[in-house]
């Protein structure tokens, strides 16, 4: 991780530590990296998550490019994934998402997207890094004629939602479905798409106040969800996150589908049909042992990465590979998207349970996920620093690991977007693995609050 930028964009509380000044440095110094070699005007469009500071963070950003002679096209409210697809569609130089995903309101994040529809790399975020925070070059502000527009798309949302509906071939009347919006971007796009297929579907948490998204909803708070769809005798449920990158589904019975058995489930569908590229699905560290034996049941290979979605299609771009995700609910399609789209994925995962001719239970089952508990340790932000380092904690974890021996695995990660570490424990025993959890998590309290 750098100095500003984390494993997805630059994230703080709005207005404290993600200010309305950085957003304007952001867009500078964003502009004069991508800008560097081209004579031409440079063109990026903006979009935003419905909470209440990212109308202002999306103006800081923006009279940021402009201000080095960058034109702004503002699409609204719209999901990450739209702003990966369209800034490749509209042939625009960079593409800029005002959205913290799935923390609460008052967090926000600034994800930016190159032409291709790819997130930054590495490389370029030190040197935005390096133009904010060491000074080394100033962009060149303009003036007159020479400064930058600002103009508004009407037609993104429609672009998009085309996109959509152009990678599945049936419709999906005959499936009752029951959607979480998490009060976020998927309530402006979600109705209209799922309206398009033919579905029978009802909405909860589409009505968003700038201070609800995220809260107690959508694919980080899915009790809502489920008991909803099995009081409405419902065939799913979908939830999406804030900027719905993410899903994680329901069964008809109200059991999680997580992101481990909907990329099973998609991978086995599409080596079934021979569209699974290399016969290999690529997932993180986090994914079940569960997840592992259901491939190797099915004749499909694994590559594992480090956590992040940014590591998942690194992978997948390297190796050639078509599907891989994460057990949070991030998804990439990549022979459809350059990064997770929860609406994609809902609408494959449909389109797979719809010629199954099974239960979504059923299509779940298959897949049977061991034990695995995770705790999250509030720390300091020095105690971030300190953690790969501390010998105690060392121990604890390798005192967990020679418990469960082969029977199961211990992972302690620092997180990218937050100040925690997480601490996860998996074997066949939960309440073994629960106490072991809770073990490590006491001494990482101790060491690093």
């Amino acid at each position: 991780m750098g100095r500003l930028f984390g494993t997805d964009g630059v994230r703080g509380v709005a207005n404290s530590e993600l200010t309305c000044e950085l957003a304007l440095q952001i867009g500078r110094a964003t502009a004069m990296v991508l800008s560097e070699g081209k004579r031409k005007r440079l063109k990026v469009l903006v979009a935003a998550d419905t909470r209440i500071s990212s109308e202002m963070l999306l103006a800081a950003i923006s009279a940021g490019f402009c201000s080095v002679g960058a034109d702004v096209l503002v699409l609204g409210v719209l999901p990450t994934p739209a702003v990966a697809y369209l800034v490749k569609k509209y042939r625009y130089d960079a593409g800029v998402m005002i959205s913290a995903s799935h923390n609460p309101c008052e967090y926000n994040g600034i994800k930016i997207f190159k032409s291709d529809g790819y997130k930054l790399p590495d490389e370029l975020e030190e040197r935005i890094e390096a133009i904010i925070l060491d000074g080394i070059h100033s962009p060149d502000i303009k003036i007159g004629g020479d400064v930058g527009r600002i103009s508004f798309g009407e037609k993104a949302k429609s672009d998009y939602i085309g996109h959509l509906l152009s990678t599945v071939d049936t419709d999906f009347s005959g499936i009752k479905i029951a959607l979480d919006c998490a009060n976020g971007s998927s309530a402006f796009t979600a109705p209209e798409l799922f309206t398009q297929l033919d579905a029978d579907f009802q909405i909860l948490s589409s009505d968003p106040d700038g201070i609800n998204i995220n809260r107690n909803c959508g694919s980080t708070h899915i009790e809502r969800l489920q008991e909803f769809v099995k009081e409405n005798e419902c065939d799913i449920g979908l939830a999406f996150d804030g900027d719905a990158d993410r899903l994680i589904a329901v069964d008809e019975n109200g059991n999680i589908v997580d992101g481990d058995k909907i990329v099973a489930i998609c991978a086995a569908a599409l080596k079934e049909r021979s569209n699974l590229s290399k016969n290999t699905a690529v997932v993180t560290v986090m994914s079940n042992l569960g997840f592992h034996n259901f491939c190797s049941s099915r004749g499909i290979d694994v590559v594992v990465t480090a956590v992040g979605d940014r590591y998942v299609l690194e992978a997948m771009l390297e190796g050639g590979y078509s599907v891989g995700g994460e057990q949070s609910g991030h998804i990439i399609f990549l022979d459809h998207a350059t990064t997770g789209d929860g609406q994609l994925t809902a609408i494959q995962l449909l389109n797979i349970l719809k010629k199954s001719g099974k239960s979504f239970s059923g299509l779940a089952s298959e897949i049977e996920i061991y034990p695995q508990v995770t705790v999250n340790v509030q720390v300091s932000k020095i105690g971030k620093v300190r953690f790969a380092n501390d010998e105690e904690i060392k121990k604890a974890v390798s005192s967990a690991e020679a418990e469960l021996g082969s029977t199961g695995r211990v992972l302690v990660r620092v997180s990218g977007t937050e100040p925690l570490v997480r601490v996860m424990a998996e074997g066949k025993n939960e309440i073994q693995i629960r106490r072991l959890a809770n073990e490590i998590a006491t001494v990482i309290k101790e060491r690093l609050i």
